[in-house]
């Protein structure tokens, strides 16, 4: 006989899945178009973050499983750290990181499972696509001072506060973590600390400067940097091979290979940096992995958090493209209602705003446009702060992978406290700034 208390779920899936399929709307003009949104922008996404953002911050994940010992994270960022020091370290590494909400997730995910107190990690979870100083000035430039000002104050304090409470919120699962921390051994380290703080200099390096954006003037030191990003790129991997070769004893002759080819096919393919990064990752990747030892190691922590993370992100920006569209198109979610429903400064009108910022992907600087557009439609300045706090952070494609990383119930109040705050944040604002 069935066991129907078991059974019915799977039933119910099946049924569900069926009725979805039975009444899809093929005919239904806005469903096409959706469907469209989300593969031109899985597509824009995988030519655009994949190689140059995803890929480095996998092997920097990757090396902080391997390389950093879980003494030193825990004495930084633990949950037995001083509070000052593990809040500064967290907020301040995010800072200069500047990367997108989906970049941030292999470093957090590394620094999280090496014993990283919660409240530390999930600070620096919302700092590194918060606290990014390039879109802050920009912000100021377009938006005005006073919107620029306030997502700076906001970022930061945002990045404590929100760390705190979820340290607060989990307190008694950080304080058995702490009481297991404590009876660790002190782990050794196979290079002095010098060492691995500019083998990971150099990781960081390659990260931000392949993906140094082109300032809208010409002149200054932005532009001069973006002008030269490519050079500044190629001199931190130069690097990297050279410590590869002498901390880390692997071979020179398939560096010295793998440099050469990757300086071949830049010179036969100068206007498409993409080919020569990947020729270099397929290089490190064949180099690493044939190796027995600690890089070895370091090749395969890199693989696992890819084959945990990638898939998640690719699923999570098709949703998010077939719900919204594109900057400047639509999804199944029409744009008048987002527009219709941040005007002044309602706690409905700044609550919206947040929720819609959670759940929209935004990459690095994009945000700043699609406001323009938002508040020349009439949004308000409360709403667009709100957005501007919780949207950079948060998207659909990062809420699945950090509740793959920490679970369901931590990742639903980190979400809930990133949409409350700037939501209250946002009230503020707005009747300072109406």
């Amino acid at each position: 006989m069935m066991d129907w208390k078991k059974e019915w779920k799977p039933l119910l899936g099946m049924a569900l899945v069926f009725t979805g399929f039975y009444y899809l709307p093929l005919d239904w003009s806005r469903l096409e178009h959706a469907v469209m949104e989300a593969l031109y922008l899985t597509r824009w996404y995988a030519r655009e973050h994949v190689l140059l953002c995803l890929v480095p911050a996998f092997f920097i994940a990757g090396a902080i499983a391997v390389f950093v010992s879980q003494a030193a994270v825990m004495k930084y960022l633990g949950a037995r750290a001083k509070k000052v020091v593990a809040y500064g370290v967290a907020s301040v590494s995010g800072s200069i990181l500047a990367v997108c909400s989906c970049t941030v997730l292999p470093l957090f995910a590394g620094i999280y499972r090496m014993g990283a107190g919660l409240g530390p990690a999930t600070a620096f979870l919302y700092s590194g696509p918060a606290i990014n100083v390039l879109a802050i000035i920009l912000t100021a430039r377009i938006l005005g001072v006073e919107l620029g000002v306030a997502r700076a104050v906001g970022a930061v304090l945002f990045s404590i506060i929100i760390g705190l409470l979820m340290h607060l919120i989990f307190r008694k699962e950080e304080l058995a973590k702490a009481r297991a921390q404590a009876a660790l051994p002190e782990s050794e380290t196979a290079r002095p600390l010098w060492q691995n703080m500019i083998y990971f200099g150099a990781m960081v390096g390659i990260l931000v400067f392949a993906n140094w954006g082109k300032p809208e003037a010409a002149v200054g030191v932005w532009h001069a940097v973006w002008s030269s990003k490519w050079i500044i790129t190629a001199c931190f991997g130069a690097a990297l091979a050279v410590i590869l070769v002498r901390w880390f004893n692997l071979r020179w002759w398939p560096i010295l290979l793998t440099a050469a080819a990757t300086a071949l096919v830049a010179l036969w393919r100068p206007g498409q940096p993409e080919l020569p990064f990947v020729v270099a990752v397929i290089g490190l990747s064949v180099i690493t992995g044939r190796d027995e030892g600690e890089a070895g190691e370091w090749l395969s922590a890199t693989w696992g958090f890819t084959r945990q993370i990638l898939p998640l992100l690719f699923f999570g920006v098709l949703v998010a493209g077939a719900l919204l569209g594109r900057p400047g198109e639509e999804g199944l979610i029409p744009s008048a209602w987002i527009s219709g429903a941040v005007g002044g400064n309602s706690i409905g009108a700044n609550l919206f705003a947040s929720v819609a910022g959670a759940f929209m992907y935004f990459a690095t600087l994009t945000e700043v446009p699609i406001l323009q557009g938002l508040i020349g439609n009439g949004m308000g300045n409360g709403p667009a702060l709100a957005l501007l706090l919780a949207g950079p952070a948060l998207s659909l494609p990062n809420m699945l992978v950090i509740r793959s990383i920490m679970g369901t119930r931590k990742t639903v109040v980190f979400v809930a406290l990133v949409v409350v705050m700037a939501t209250i944040s946002g009230l503020i604002f707005g009747e300072i700034f109406p």
